[in-house]
């Protein structure tokens, strides 16, 4: 049998939003969610982080800065016991000013690429998997896939107007998504799991 996974977005779930961040000091992990991961980890679930970084495709830091983040925030989640098994990120973006990332691409989300190709890389059951992502474009993404869907509420997005924008679940936060997630896949287990925004 496939592995189920956890696909995280970066920016706004995983860590603080900050707008395009280039240093490793810039990310700052939200607090308690390692031991909510770890937990999930420990439940056989894939931890894998699903990210856009136009940056690099805008100029403003290098494919080079983003891998030393990456490696930092990896540091950062191996002091609570959290091991990821992949990082996917994609560099392009149509408005960029390196020619050769300032594409249309497939790997952008809420185009599900990044998600398909670990998929394939990793060998995961999507059907089983979730994504936690805090924009629409996260969870069209995880839908597109075939994931189950969780928006955590960061108060910037509006209802959406397509079903595939649709979450499965809002979050009042990343806790509160990883919790639903525990809770939907642990028999028994009570939790609270009701939350809608009110312009919604």
């Amino acid at each position: 049998m496939k592995d189920a996974a956890v696909f995280l977005d970066r920016d706004g779930t995983l860590v603080h939003p900050s707008r395009y961040p280039s240093r490793p000091e810039c990310l700052h992990l939200y607090n308690g969610i390692g031991r909510e991961l770890r937990d999930l980890q420990q439940a056989g679930f894939r931890l894998v982080v699903i990210t856009n970084q136009a940056g690099i495709a805008r100029g403003y830091f290098s494919g080079a800065d983003l891998q030393a983040m990456h490696e930092y925030l990896a540091r950062e989640l191996e002091r609570d016991g959290v091991y990821l098994d992949g990082i996917y990120h994609c560099p392009h973006h149509p408005d960029g000013v390196i020619p050769e990332l300032s594409i249309l691409c497939e790997c952008r989300k809420p185009r599900p690429g990044m998600v398909l190709q670990a998929a394939a890389d990793l060998g995961l059951d999507l059907r089983r998997s979730w994504l936690v992502g805090d924009i629409l474009d996260d969870v069209e993404a995880g839908n597109r896939a075939g994931c189950r869907t969780i928006l955590v509420d960061l108060g910037t997005e509006q209802p959406p107007r397509t079903r595939e924008r649709y979450p499965a679940f809002i979050a009042r936060d990343t806790l509160h998504a990883l919790r639903i997630i525990k809770a939907n896949e642990t028999p028994g287990l009570v939790t609270d799991l009701s939350y809608c925004p009110e312009r919604w």
